[in-house]
């Protein structure tokens, strides 16, 4: 019996709102992630990055995003779904599903859709309760403010004709707000302007697109950082930026206060401004041209600037409502705002500039090397020797120093009164900064903790790392190495002499067990797509097709771990084999095949450098 034959879309989908948290803690979730992408219900793209999630933690998460989308999104296709996860093959894998359809077909989903429409009511019923409480609350309010203009008729005229806020609030703006309104000492009938108000002598509410902010009226007379939105301070121009309307490059008719554009309250005297960017116009007149002429003159940029005996010096004016200001040109066109990392140079220096991780060339340690995390200046240090050197000048992204990035806004620095954990300098969260914030084999942070080593800057999920990392292993009073650097300090202690390949590959595993762990960890961490570490059975359908023995990284580590090697030969062969199957089954996909040999080319080299093995030496041996 199909229960799509006998419900409603709405009830399936209240159940399919109830059952999502079950649903997404399913035990490898592969086949069911597959069927609903069968069915068109999730994007490939989707599909592939949660089926390759290696931590159970992440992939809960990732399959309650899938359905919460789903259910959002595609709301009209419930039916759809239940139809595809109640095949029987399905149900067979995954005995929740089987617990549901059972659910709907007994009726005994009945009660916790009631549940949920209990609580729904409550909340409504509470809602009309407080709604109520407000009106009454409402009433009261209403009749203090009759009392206060009883108390208040002796006023003088001049403080009446100073219109309050709540002027230009509706009754029903009142009705919903909580904040503190002043009245307005406008008769009635009057009509008065926001920059007027007293209550906004020091400072004015302005508004670029859809953000908001608070203008100080003094600090704009000296051309500081003038208008705070977002607990953070901006210059005129750099607020209309932060706003999304930089495109404009006109602040003075972008940012508005009460409607009225900045460029208007400034000259009409409302507001004082000093010059924040002034570029001096080059006129184009070419001759017998009078229009180029007047477009030339129509280019020059419009300030006001206060001098020290409150009279305003004005350049040529040109600017209107609707004028443009001309600015000069920006670095940040070069940039990609949303660009994250940054490969940088000091002389023969090189590094990984992290965009999270920069706050100023004091503290933060936000460049990355082979060796250790360091800050700006640190970096130039390494590089030249130099600790008081301009860092921003000396460190290169693309040929152009950063200064450049800073200017353009791609990289921030903080205010020096932050106290963020990367700004404040405590030694605790400096030392926190030692290590990487995702784990280097599986490219995530996770919500598992990571293990850091004491020797270099990696960090490890403890399941990622081989070997694992039990808890007993790691000690307060001892340091611990990662398998990187404790296989760096093996090479400078073994034997020099080199051997054959064919020596190499009859050597017993049991013997070379810390050159193979080494060897897979490179692979993972080299692999930055996790291509192959998962199983490709679990998101290529047709893979069997054309493979008949498909091997991927995850299984070469479990053989291992499992001491199923005799042989390193055994253990190459298997690697090797991930290789071929690529080639095979990527003729036609340049893409990947372009991986697969990459990844193979720095296979062999290191395997040879891990084991000893002379350079001339072939590896088909």
């Amino acid at each position: 019996m199909n229960p799509m034959d006998f419900l409603e879309p709405e009830e399936l989908l209240r159940f399919f709102h109830c059952r999502k948290t079950e649903m997404s803690c399913m035990e490898k979730p592969q086949t069911f992630l597959r069927q609903l992408r069968d069915y068109n219900l999730i994007p490939e793209d989707r599909y592939k990055r949660v089926s390759r999630m290696k931590s159970k933690e992440n992939m809960k998460a990732g399959v309650y995003d899938i359905l919460d989308r789903l259910e959002r999104e595609q709301s009209q296709h419930i039916k759809v779904f239940w139809t595809c996860v109640f095949k029987e093959t399905i149900l067979h894998e995954y005995p929740t599903l089987r617990q549901l359809r059972d659910s709907l077909l007994d009726g005994s989903y009945h009660c916790d859709l009631r549940l949920a429409e209990r609580v729904e009511e409550e909340e409504e019923q509470d809602g009309r309760g407080r709604l109520a409480l407000s009106e009454d609350k409402e009433k009261k309010a209403k009749f203090e403010i009759k009392k206060r203009k009883r108390r208040n008729v002796s006023t003088s005229n001049d403080e009446q004709e100073q219109p309050g806020p709540s002027s230009l609030l509706s009754p029903g703006q009142r009705k919903k707000s909580k904040k503190i309104h002043f009245s307005s000492p406008l008769k009635k009938g009057e009509k008065g302007d926001i920059w007027t108000w007293p209550i906004y002598k020091s400072q004015l509410p302005v508004t670029c697109g859809q953000m908001k902010g608070t203008l100080i009226r003094e600090k704009m007379e000296t051309g500081d950082r003038c208008i705070l939105a977002e607990k953070q301070w901006f210059k005129p121009n750099e607020f209309e930026k932060f706003s999304g309307k930089g495109s404009c490059k006109n602040w003075k008719t972008s940012i508005r206060c009460g409607g009225t554009t900045l460029g208007k309250l400034i000259k009409e005297g409302q507001l004082k401004s000093a010059i924040y960017r002034r570029r001096k116009a080059v006129r184009k007149t070419p001759p017998s041209s009078n229009d180029s002429i007047a477009e030339s003159d129509s280019e020059e940029e419009h300030e006001v600037q206060v001098l020290s005996n409150g009279e305003e010096n004005r350049t040529d004016e040109t600017e209107g409502e609707e004028g443009g200001e001309t600015e000069e040109e920006q670095p940040e066109a070069r940039f990609d705002h949303n660009q994250m990392v940054f490969d940088v140079t000091c002389g023969a220096l090189s590094g990984t500039l992290y965009k999270k991780r920069f706050v100023s060339g004091r503290i933060g340690k936000s460049i990355r090397t082979d060796t250790r995390w360091m800050s700006p200046i640190e970096f130039v240090k390494a590089a030249s020797g130099q600790t008081d050197g301009p860092w921003r000048k000396d460190i290169e992204y693309d040929g152009k120093p950063i200064s450049d990035l800073i200017k353009a806004d791609v990289l921030k620095i903080h205010s020096l009164l932050c106290t963020c954990g990367l700004c404040s300098g405590q030694s605790e969260d400096l030392e926190n900064e030692r290590n990487d914030d995702e784990c280097c084999i599986c490219k995530s942070g996770g919500e598992e903790e990571l293990v850091v080593c004491d020797e270099c800057p990696r960090s490890f999920h403890p399941k990622c790392h081989l070997p694992h990392v039990e808890d007993e292993t790691l000690r307060p009073d001892q340091a611990w190495a990662c398998t990187f650097c404790i296989f760096d300090q093996y090479k400078q202690y073994r034997s020099g002499d080199e051997r054959n390949m064919e020596e190499a590959m009859c050597r017993p595993v049991s013997l070379h067990l810390l050159e193979c762990q080494y060897l897979l960890l490179f692979l993972f961490n080299a692999d930055n797509e996790q291509i192959f570490a998962t199983n490709p059975q679990l998101h290529i359908d047709n893979y069997s097709s054309y493979v008949k023995t498909p091997m991927w990284l995850g299984k070469v580590t479990d053989r291992l771990q499992g001491k199923e090697y005799s042989s390193v030969n055994q253990f190459i062969s298997d690697i090797q084999l991930i290789f071929t199957n690529c080639a095979s089954y990527n003729k036609k996909n340049p893409e990947f095949l372009a991986m697969g040999k990459r990844l193979k080319q720095l296979f062999e080299g290191e395997v040879k450098m891990a084991l000893n093995i002379s350079e001339s030496s072939d590896m088909s041996c």
